[in-house]
């Protein structure tokens, strides 16, 4: 899963980076022309207690890679936007999983704010179009081709070409209203068809506000009057103190966890957005475990056994004969494979059985 962290100049994205990457990204800089990139282990107390029931060799956490991106020039001053933004790093953008967009909504006399005001809403929305101008771009140009080939290539080939320039042609007022391509609704054959776009505003969105220490008895309130006005699909709205939560990182646990507790903080930034990113893709986990490693692995909610062992090795699901599953309850209730088997609680399930968060399973295979 790959997540890029995006933002206006003087958001606090990179501070946000290095809260969850516990990294030493510079700050301070508007966005710099550095990308830093950060892989973080998906905390999981299911699998610490796997690892303890099983005492393997080693332990493996899923990860989750943090891309934080410079601010892209601002279209309001005569920039292109994302659109304008150097190749590598509009790449990377387009090849991410979800966004994380920092919103700034601290006031600091020491950083202050580019346009002379806080205003969350208003760098919420100046990103957005920013985002919409680089897919509306795209769009553009490919319709126009699309147009002047006609009726020109094979017939498999004008048919494919016509499907196209119809589902674009939806796509196109949409953006030219301002609407994000998340909003319109495609069905999943038509999103398959534009999949190769990568479009920017086809991507769930994190919106993260950057609050202040003194905001944090007023997060919810702060987070509830953006969520009740930013009402787009796939979205989730939530906040944090990045400054704080950084400087919780660098404590020792004992430290952190009485900071936390003065501060009216239940539990760290990194579990959350993890938590939340995972929810906004739609994603889950399950186990394998074993004497020689106890593993996480995240597949989409909705896969199949066959492609629970497809994310595992290839060779699992095309060899796949069945999965041997229990539920992670069950199995540190019972404490073994061997005593879930004798209860009935280590279950055999085919390719089309749909894999829940917890599983744990083992694949049997065809060599």
């Amino acid at each position: 899963m790959q997540i890029a962290i995006v933002g206006l100049a003087g958001c606090g994205k990179s501070t946000v980076f290095n809260t969850l990457t516990r990294g030493h990204a510079q700050t301070g800089g508007y966005g710099g022309a550095v990308v830093n990139v950060g892989v973080v282990k998906v905390p999981d107390e299911r699998l610490t207690r796997l690892t303890e029931l099983f005492h393997p060799k080693r332990e493996v956490h899923a990860d989750v890679t943090y891309v934080d991106l410079p601010a892209p020039p601002r279209a309001a001053e005569g920039g292109g936007g994302a659109n304008d933004m150097p190749a590598d790093q509009l790449a990377r953008l387009r090849n991410a999983d979800a966004l994380l967009h920092v919103v700034r909504a601290f006031e600091s006399a020491a950083v202050p704010h580019p346009d002379g005001s806080v205003d969350p809403w208003r760098d919420l929305e100046r990103l957005e179009l920013e985002l919409i101008l680089a897919d509306l771009a795209v769009v553009e140009k490919r319709v126009e081709r699309l147009r002047m080939q006609g009726h020109h290539g094979t017939p498999a080939e004008r048919e494919a070409n016509d499907r196209e320039l119809a589902i674009l042609e939806r796509v196109l007022p949409a953006l030219q209203a301002g609407s994000p391509v998340r909003d319109i609704g495609l069905e999943e054959d038509e999103a398959k068809v534009l999949r190769g776009f990568r479009f920017l505003t086809e991507k769930p969105v994190l919106v993260l506000l950057n609050i202040g220490e003194s905001d944090l008895p007023r997060e919810a309130e702060i987070v509830a009057g953006v969520a009740e006005r930013y009402r787009h699909a796939q979205t989730l709205v939530d906040a944090l103190s990045a400054r704080v939560e950084m400087e919780i990182g660098e404590l020792e646990p004992a430290d952190a966890a009485v900071f936390m507790e003065e501060l009216g903080l239940r539990e760290s930034s990194l579990d959350r957005v993890i938590r939340l990113s995972y929810r906004l893709l739609g994603m889950i986990s399950f186990f394998t475990a074993g004497p020689d490693e106890t593993r996480a692995w995240t597949v989409r909610d909705g896969a199949t056994a066959v492609d629970a062992a497809g994310a595992i090795h290839s060779d699992l699901a095309r060899g796949f004969i069945r999965a041997e599953v229990v539920t992670f309850e069950d199995l540190v209730h019972l404490g073994s494979m061997a005593e879930a088997r004798k209860m009935g609680k280590l279950r055999s399930e085919g390719k089309t059985y749909r894999v829940r968060d917890g599983d744990v399973i083992e694949v049997l295979f065809n060599v």
